[in-house]
Order: structure tokens, then sequence, then C-alpha cells
């Protein structure tokens, strides 16, 4: 059974980072390609960055390129967002989920309804 669990989220300031953890107990993560997904309060959940299952292929949302990096451990079933130079607007709670119609070396996917197995999402908040 695949349970994903993030962590890592917290309150910092402006200009400073963040690392958040998506672990996956059932050890399914490390087939698939894993996304990061944010919603922030009264907006859509957003696509932040996806990783393929081999690591090799990855995506960033316009909004975040340059500050955030994804990366992966498939020998720890986990996969990771670094955040840095934080922004009052990256606040919102991130999400991680796999995308099991994905192959194993690439990103099918950076809609949310392609991914099928979400975790309950960790906080982030960024003051200003």
């Amino acid at each position: 059974q695949v349970q994903l669990v993030e962590s890592g989220g917290g309150l910092v300031q402006a200009g400073g980072s963040l690392r958040l953890s998506c672990r996956d107990s059932g050890r399914i993560l490390s087939d698939y390609a894993v996304g990061w997904f944010r919603q922030a309060p009264g907006k859509e959940r957003e696509f932040v960055a996806a990783v393929s299952g081999s690591g090799g292929d990855t995506r960033y949302a316009d909004s975040v390129k340059g500050r955030f990096t994804i990366s992966r451990d498939n020998s720890k079933n986990t996969v990771f967002l670094q955040m840095n130079s934080l922004k009052p607007e990256d606040t919102a709670v991130y999400y991680c989920a796999v995308d099991r119609s994905s192959n194993f070396y690439n990103i099918r996917n950076v809609e949310s309804g392609s991914y099928d197995y979400w975790g309950q999402g960790t906080q982030v908040t960024v003051s200003s």
C-alpha cells in the first residue's frame, strides 16, 4: 500500500530556505515520476516541480525555476524539494504525488489530475 508522507515544512523569513521530503513507506515511489504541488488559501492546486523515476528528467514551474531543486534517493524511497530564496508568495500547503502512468525515465504529466497517490501535505509559510 502506498503511503506518502511529506515533512520539512515550517515558518521561514523571505530569502530563507527549506527542504521538503516525501517518503513512501509502500516502496512504489522509486518506480515512477513524483511531483510536488502546492495550494495556497483560496487558490487552486498548482504544479511546482516533478522528477522522473530515474531522476534524470526534471520539470519546474516558471515561478520556481532557479530557486527550487527537486531530487530523489530511490534507495531511501524519498523525493526532496530544496527551496531557496523563498518569497511570501511561496506560502502554501505542499503536496507530493506519484504518477503511475509515467515510465521510469520520463515525466509524462505535470497536471495534478494525472497523479494518483497523494500525501497529506506540509505547510510552508514565508514571512515578509
